[in-house]
């Protein structure tokens, strides 16, 4: 699939499915319960959602099933963000300024057909237009499957973050150096945990 402009709708055809790919919408979520049945995947309240949506509209992606009613596959949500304390401009200007994946999931049903990937790289692609240094995620320590995935497509562990997830299990910040960062510098791993008090998060 070729990289398709932002709020365009691109088609993909995998072995097992036909499928659109377009900008994640608030109608989605009445149709997304079926992906976000897998227990590692969070689900978040209706204000997160729609505040991602209109803040960070061209970071919101889904991959729908061109036949079966539309049914959503798989979806990704972002945001890009910085830890200046300044304005837009100056956050910019900041190797802090970076891409956030806060959810990304694939449908049972749907996986192994190369949608994370696809999705991931759409978000990457946007950060690159909005200027980012790096894009990061975080991912529980236990859920070794994605953290394979993740190293795969260039993440590595940056550090782990003590009790992150209602302070019953650690996760793991991992980060993906974009092209302003030539020589990786976001990527160097911290040597000790740190406790979510210490994290800059924008929401």
């Amino acid at each position: 699939r070729q990289p398709t402009k932002q709020g365009k709708i691109s088609v993909t055809k995998h072995s097992e499915a036909m499928s659109t790919t377009r900008r994640f919408v608030a109608d989605d979520l009445f149709r997304f319960n079926a992906v976000n049945l897998d227990p590692l995947t969070e689900t978040y309240n209706l204000y997160f959602y729609f505040q991602y949506m209109s803040i960070w509209p061209s970071y919101q992606r889904c991959i729908e099933s061109i036949h079966n009613h539309g049914m959503i596959m798989a979806y990704i949500i972002g945001k890009c963000e910085g830890s200046t304390g300044g304005t837009s401009f100056e956050d910019r200007r900041s190797d802090k300024w970076h891409g956030h994946v806060s959810a990304v999931t694939v449908g049972p049903d749907f996986r192994r057909l190369g949608f994370a990937n696809d999705l991931m790289k759409s978000l990457e692609e946007i950060s690159e237009s909005d200027a980012c240094y790096f894009v990061d995620l975080f991912v529980r320590v236990s859920n070794v499957i994605a953290i394979q995935m993740y190293k795969q497509m260039g993440y590595v562990v940056y550090r782990k973050i003590l009790g992150y997830y209602s302070g019953e299990e650690d996760a793991y910040d991992m980060r993906k150096s974009l092209s302003k960062d030539p020589d990786k510098k976001a990527m160097v791993p911290l040597t000790k945990p740190v406790h979510p008090s210490q994290i800059e998060i924008t929401m």
